[in-house]
């Protein structure tokens, strides 16, 4: 499907003030908001690619995004998943290297693409943007280090039991407050936590026995959000 491009006006969007942008002063933001652009995806859209070399910063305005890598094998691994008000691309942007994944659109997305030369002009100007910046490459460090530990000591049940406490933080819960507001294949799920398709169907069988999770398709309700907690041996 052709990406359809968007009007979004940086001065009225909701989620500006949670964005590393929140900050800027209103000449940095004409500078930004002249030199954007906006695409509207559909789910399963690629946004960008691994591999190629990133020419813009993209922003998040609606919707949700998965970053995955092709394996050796083949086989795809979820690396992050953003959500409306969080930026992509910069750290291959900043380190002038290839995008590490690839980042696919979850559901229907906006995402405003700032061309490299505005971003880079605002982050020498603007020293609290320059740091939320230098924030985000660390947090993103920290996250990737405690991911290569957790695959090494936990167990599958206690990843995934995490990875949908992940899902519960990073997206929140549908108008029913338990069923989680995103919704990922099985496939999806095991990429994310690094094992088999089988291993989750077996996995999420078993927390619904034990009335921790219920599930209808790819709808997944949170029941019992401490037991979840405890399985996953995790810090609240």
């Amino acid at each position: 499907m052709k990406t359809q491009h968007v009007i979004v006006d940086c001065d009225d969007c909701e989620v500006r003030d949670s964005s590393v942008f929140a900050e800027i002063h209103a000449s940095e933001l004409n500078v930004i908001n002249t030199g954007k652009h906006c695409n509207h995806y559909q789910k399963g859209d690629v946004i960008f690619t691994e591999g190629n070399y990133p020419s813009s910063l993209y922003c998040i305005h609606h919707g949700k995004i998965k970053l995955q890598k092709l394996g050796s094998d083949g086989r795809e691994q979820i690396i992050r998943l953003v959500k409306a008000g969080e930026v992509l691309g910069y750290r291959a942007l900043l380190s002038g290297e290839q995008f590490y994944s690839s980042a696919v659109a979850i559901d229907e997305c906006i995402v405003c693409i700032i061309p490299k030369e505005s971003f880079f002009e605002l982050v020498r100007s603007n020293a609290r943007l320059a740091f939320n910046m230098m924030e985000l490459l660390s947090t993103e460090l920290r996250h990737a280090q405690m991911k290569v530990v957790e695959m090494a000591q936990k167990s599958v049940k206690e990843r995934l039991a995490e990875g949908l406490l992940i899902l519960h933080q990073t997206y929140g819960l549908q108008n029913d407050k338990k069923t989680l507001a995103v919704m990922l294949s099985r496939e999806e799920l095991a990429t994310m936590i690094g094992t088999a398709t089988e291993t989750v169907i077996r996995l999420l069988a078993e927390f619904k026995r034990l009335k921790y999770v219920d599930f209808r398709g790819r709808n997944i309700a949170i029941l019992n959000y401490n037991a979840l907690l405890k399985t996953a041996n995790v810090d609240d």
